[in-house]
């Protein structure tokens, strides 16, 4: 007898992307603690948290301490059909140690200020940096359907932005402008609502003393899943925009 089929998980899939990674160290503390450490032992604690509730499917777009390019980032993510893709970082600004806090960044063509510009135009650099390819961006579709798609998807990003710092704000510091927009290319994708998490400063011993906290770690990724958990509570946000096929008019289902 053929064994009956397994039903299909139908739990929303996070993928978390610890940046950096192998030869790119990312950001360098004074004591010489590099950011790509610091940002995947976060992700690691934020995908065991999230396992743990069992609502949800969870993804790394790294396991170890490898560099992965940026594009493949995205590509990872939207393979998977992701439902939300977030990015963990921690910049450093050793002219400024007394800036500190976190701050929540979604993609947009038009920074929100030059700090983002410049910010986004330092971590895309990454792949040339690494030695990686900088690969394809998503395929190209038709223009109006292209412009619709991104600003349904870009609409979910914000939206889970808002509902991640409302979360974030009692339980850790925040950035003067704790969410802010720029053209990072890890938040590309035009199907996956994505969001791009600086944790803080390794150049502010403050922060950077928190961010090897184990407790502070605890509390902040158990807000993380406060804010994932609001997020899919609404209905709505489980409709993963769909890219349309370039060679027609009706809305299909992306390849892998």
């Amino acid at each position: 007898a053929v064994a009956p089929a397994e039903p299909a998980d139908r739990r929303p899939l996070i993928v978390v992307d610890a940046g950096h990674g192998g030869i790119d160290p990312g950001a360098i503390a004074v004591g010489g603690v590099f950011e790509k450490d610091i940002v995947f032992g976060f992700a690691q604690a934020l995908v065991a948290r999230l396992e743990a509730g069992g609502r949800y499917r969870v993804a790394m777009t790294r396991d170890r301490d490898v560099y992965v390019p940026l594009s493949e980032r995205v590509r990872i993510a939207r393979d998977a059909k992701a439902d939300l893709f977030v990015s963990i970082h921690a910049d450093s600004i050793s002219s400024a140690p007394q800036v500190r806090g976190a701050t929540i960044y979604t993609g947009s063509e038009k920074a929100t200020d030059s700090e983002s510009a410049k910010l986004a135009e330092r971590e895309n650099k990454a792949d040339a940096a690494a030695g990686a390819e900088s690969g394809d961006g998503p395929p190209e579709i038709a223009d109006i359907l292209q412009e619709l798609t991104l600003r349904e998807t870009r609409g979910f990003s914000s939206g889970f932005a808002k509902t991640l710092m409302g979360q974030l704000g009692p339980v850790m510091e925040m950035s003067t402008k704790p969410h802010r927009e720029a053209g990072f290319k890890v938040l590309r994708s035009p199907d996956v609502p994505s969001v791009l998490v600086e944790l803080g400063y390794l150049s502010s011993q403050r922060d950077l003393d928190l961010l090897q906290s184990a407790e502070w770690r605890a509390s902040v990724t158990g807000s993380m899943a406060k804010a994932i958990d609001q997020f899919f509570g609404n209905r709505a946000s489980l409709v993963r925009p769909v890219v349309p096929n370039r060679r027609s008019a009706a809305i299909a289902p992306v390849s892998p």
